[in-house]
């Protein structure tokens, strides 16, 4: 299902920093980040399933990344795959406004989602539900499986940790974001939210960090841009177990 949190003009060095962690069932399978050998100015992972993928970059600086809506009464067994709206959204690079209207056309097509696309200073969030669409001005977002900044314990919590790592850090310490990102602290029952799922899935999913045998999190992705355009990509890769079993990172300048 996925989290963002996002931080736009926040830290001195770091006009952009946003830092995910790719939720999905273990069984699915995957491909680690890399620059697609079919479109080698792509850098994503792939869902080796349907094709896709929840988050990338290219090398012009357009970025996208995707979150599902939590809603199970809502969910088609035939909609289309929303990993293609971002790798899509990464080939083609249109335009913010031309895309914006593509997949508002388009958003009964897919199962729920949050889509975070554009260029890299100038990003826009999409929720197909609502039909909203929220420019990221300056300030700290975080975006799971709600809307954008809905007020559950662990968006809340990650917002708050992203907030204040940009006003007290000088400079930027890749583990403290990954600590962020690693968190597997589960909110309070009268404080989780109520989806359609069941309680102890409520609970399962409250937290930032998800650990399961059959679902959790897959990867924790940091996409850095800094003051000279300078892309900086790093990404762990979990087990069930919330192990570390691959990283990786890529470095590149804006073309």
């Amino acid at each position: 299902m996925c989290i963002l949190f996002i931080a736009v003009n926040q830290h001195t060095d770091y006009p952009l920093i946003v830092a995910a962690n790719r939720d999905e069932f273990f069984e699915r399978p995957t491909s680690e980040s890399s620059f697609w050998s079919e479109h080698p100015h792509i850098l994503a992972g792939k869902d080796l399933r349907a094709g896709g993928t929840w988050m990338g970059i290219n090398q012009r600086g357009k970025l996208s990344a995707l979150t599902n809506i939590r809603d199970p009464q809502r969910i088609a067994s035939d909609a289309t795959s929303r990993g293609e709206l971002v790798s899509d959204y990464l080939h083609h690079s249109p335009s913010s406004e031309e895309y914006l209207a593509r997949i508002s056309a388009n958003a009964e097509k897919y199962n729920g989602f949050n889509l975070l696309f554009g260029d890299w200073n100038d990003l826009y969030v999409f929720n197909n539900h609502t039909l909203q669409s929220d420019k990221l001005t300056t300030g700290v977002y975080g975006l799971s499986n709600a809307s954008l900044n809905t007020p559950w314990p662990k968006t809340l919590h990650g917002m708050t940790q992203l907030t204040e790592y940009c006003q007290d850090s000088q400079s930027l310490e890749s583990e403290q974001l990954f600590a962020l990102l690693k968190n597997q602290t589960k909110a309070k029952d009268d404080t989780l939210p109520q989806t359609g799922v069941p309680i102890e899935w409520e609970r399962k999913l409250s937290s930032i960090f998800i650990q399961s045998p059959e679902y959790g999190t897959r990867s924790s992705t940091l996409l850095l841009v800094n003051n000279q355009q300078h892309v900086s990509w790093q990404e762990r890769t979990f087990n069930n177990e919330a192990q570390c079993i691959a990283e990786n990172s890529y470095h590149f300048a804006i073309k």
